[in-house]
């Protein structure tokens, strides 16, 4: 087998890995010996790839603030996100997010990485995120969020009481026409699919557990509005509540075969406060 057919087929080496793998920076050798892509492996073979050294961008600042670790090893993060905080920098929030935090963590721990992030929530939504330490595991971990092979599990609750306690939303989802933050389902928008599950039904909303299939961009939020019971408290999905300021949503749940270990992984977060006292509504 080619080197370059193994890097991307048995490695997981995405395009751009492979990219910079092949870069004057980098250095692919085969038994000590450099190599081309084309070198046609033998078997005991000892293929080394090194990759350059990764670079933070400019405008990403490292932050000596709270970050709240539910696990690590030498290959990823899981991180429990307080809602009210972004997970990367942008134009409204440039400082205080879970990036600028964990580039301050990985400098106390000698750690050359910039930031990976694979599992991104938004602001105002709490819970677990998923990180790759590196270039390498993010690319791995990018390949099994493809294939739908990381599980993520939310808890939310919803406007109103929902006709079925079970059910899938599969509705096409892309950017609101005239909104440049807005979601909406668009006949010819990107597959979406979303499982829900009602667990307790209080005086005027509902506690589910939902399922995502996919990742778009605020999918949850967008098709629990489409079927008539917005987030709790989504003012951005006409969720606007008295019980609580943000959308009522907490990423509790995530789960997936690690990729260097082979060991299935499981992590799990409480509900925020903010979302128990809703619970303890009548």
């Amino acid at each position: 087998m080619l080197i370059r057919t193994f890097l991307k087929e048995i490695a997981s080496f995405s395009k751009r890995l492979l990219i910079k793998a092949k870069s004057l920076s980098g250095q692919i050798l085969v038994n000590g010996a450099p190599q081309t892509v084309r070198y046609i492996l033998q078997e005991g073979d000892v293929l080394t790839v090194i990759l350059p050294k990764e670079t933070i961008a400019p405008r990403m600042q490292k932050e000596n603030l709270p970050l709240d670790i539910v696990y690590e090893d030498d290959y990823l993060l899981v991180v429990n996100k307080p809602a009210g905080i972004a997970t990367i920098p942008s134009t409204n929030h440039p400082s205080g997010t879970i990036a600028n935090r964990l580039l301050y963590y990985y400098e106390t721990k000698s750690l050359p990485y910039t930031v990976h992030i694979v599992t991104r929530l938004d602001r105002d939504t709490s819970g677990l995120v998923l990180i790759a330490k590196h270039q390498y595991s993010h690319s791995r971990l990018s390949v099994l969020q493809k294939e739908n092979a990381i599980k993520r599990q939310y808890k939310a609750f919803v406007m109103g009481h929902l006709e079925n306690a079970f059910g899938t939303i599969h509705q096409p989802i892309d950017r609101k026409p005239g909104s440049i933050i807005q979601r909406a389902v668009v006949a010819n928008g990107k597959r979406a699919i979303t499982h829900f599950h009602v667990e307790k039904k209080f005086r005027d909303y509902t506690f589910v557990q939902l399922q995502l299939e996919t990742g778009r961009t605020h999918q949850i939020r967008v098709h629990m509005a489409y079927i008539g019971h917005p987030l709790l408290g989504d003012d951005l999905y006409d969720g606007i509540s008295p019980y609580i300021q943000r959308q009522a949503l907490h990423c509790n749940k995530i789960t997936f075969v690690h990729p260097f270990t082979n060991q299935l992984k499981v992590f799990q977060a409480p509900l925020p406060q903010d979302m128990l006292r809703l619970s303890s509504q009548v």
